[in-house]
């Protein structure tokens, strides 16, 4: 039995943090010689990002569009409108509360920010954040990856019915299954990870450096709660079934969810009591497994809310300009998420690789409380739940 337990992904991770901080406390010189095993972590997961990116966002459009095209529109217009709201939620709860600010952080020597520098958050520059993204654009070969794979995926799609087409979707799909295999034994890695970035962290810094990263997981917490309230809420109720009553409808789901930490496990229990709530069958499985990679409202809120909390821990006040970059940025990485654990990291690392204002290296301290995140997958499940009823 205690073996048994030794193997749960949750305890190791646990027990990896509960190292880091010791030692840290203990013997800070030499807590700080372990921030190379975060940092490798961070590096080989740079290395798959163009893969992951091209092959998730390719087979997403082409399977979305193989379906039902005409419904396709639709159910796409929805997914990145509620994209769009929870990364705004998102930003302005972090923004409000600023669970960063007065974090000391050893970052390094920053470029120089990419847009003019007479931007201000009173003088808001729309030509600024377009500047910002095109030459991001042009000068990241991860964001032209992803563009290649949107462009990919819809020209898979206008194929249907050629001899290829179906062959060239299957490799796909393939070439993706690949891939979550790779990662899923580079997750394996994770408690190694976090125990490096916690002991460097506290090691460097002190044990009081650890208490910001609970203070993020509360802002994640509020900002999840917030969305459920203020957006999903209201278009299920205009769509004829009330939150709770959806909610008591998917419990046995959503505990499910809760205790496992996987959302593909409730996927078909999902589909099933979505059917029963009236729901069409074809549309509940296009929304349902679409939503997996195009609807991750609670990882969009976490990405966007994780950017502006590393930033204000190195101290770095976003102009209005940048924010809006930021949030662009943003609702084109979110379309690389998917249910898979530990997705949203990955996203994550992708996102600040394009928004070079934000160092990447404290990203290994989120690794810390990642597997504290289960207001994210809930919200996510939830999302894709209340798109059913809305589309």
């Amino acid at each position: 039995m205690p073996l048994r337990l030794l193997r749960n992904p949750t305890l190791q991770l646990l027990m990896a943090i509960a190292c880091g901080a010791l030692l840290g406390a203990l013997d800070p010189p030499l807590a700080v010689d372990m921030k190379p095993l975060s940092d490798g972590f961070i590096r080989v997961i740079g290395w798959l990002m163009p893969f992951m990116m091209f092959l998730l966002i390719a087979s997403g459009v082409a399977g979305l569009q193989a379906r039902q095209r005409g419904l396709g529109s639709r159910v796409l217009i929805y997914f990145q409108t509620m994209a769009l709201l929870s990364l705004l939620l998102g930003c302005l709860i972090a923004e409000i509360l600023h669970p960063g600010t007065g974090v000391a952080a050893n970052t390094p020597n920053l470029s120089l920010p990419l847009i003019d520098a007479d931007a201000t958050r009173s003088e808001f520059s729309w030509s600024a954040a377009r500047s910002v993204v095109t030459r991001a654009f042009v000068q990241n070969p991860i964001l032209q990856i992803m563009f290649a794979g949107l462009l990919t995926g819809a020209l898979v799609a206008r194929a249907e019915g050629h001899r290829h087409a179906d062959t060239l979707r299957t490799l796909l799909e393939k070439a993706v299954g690949l891939l979550f295999k790779i990662l899923t034994v580079i997750l394996r890695f994770a408690p190694l990870a976090a125990f490096g970035a916690i002991a460097f962290t506290i090691g460097r810094f002190g044990p009081t450096s650890a208490l910001p990263l609970l203070t993020f997981v509360a802002v994640m917490y509020l900002a999840s709660v917030a969305f459920v309230l203020l957006v999903l809420a209201p278009v299920a109720q205009v769509s004829g079934t009330p939150l709770w009553r959806l909610i008591v409808h998917l419990k046995d789901e959503l505990l499910l969810v809760t205790f496992t930490g996987s959302s593909v496990a409730a996927l078909p229990g999902l589909i099933e009591k979505m059917q029963a709530l009236g729901c069409d069958r074809q549309l509940t499985r296009l929304v349902m497994t679409t939503g997996y990679t195009f609807n991750l409202s609670g990882s969009n809120i976490y990405l966007i809310t994780a950017a502006l909390f590393l930033a204000q821990m190195a101290g770095i006040e976003l102009t209005g300009s940048e924010l809006l970059t930021l949030l662009l940025i943003s609702l084109v990485t979110s379309l690389g998420s998917t249910s898979m654990a530990g997705s949203a990291f990955f996203t994550l690392i992708a996102t600040l690789n394009l928004f070079h204002l934000v160092p990447l290296e404290g990203v290994g301290l989120l690794l810390g409380v990642e597997r504290l995140m289960k207001c994210r997958v809930l919200t996510n499940v939830l999302g894709n739940c209340v798109a059913c009823l809305a589309i």
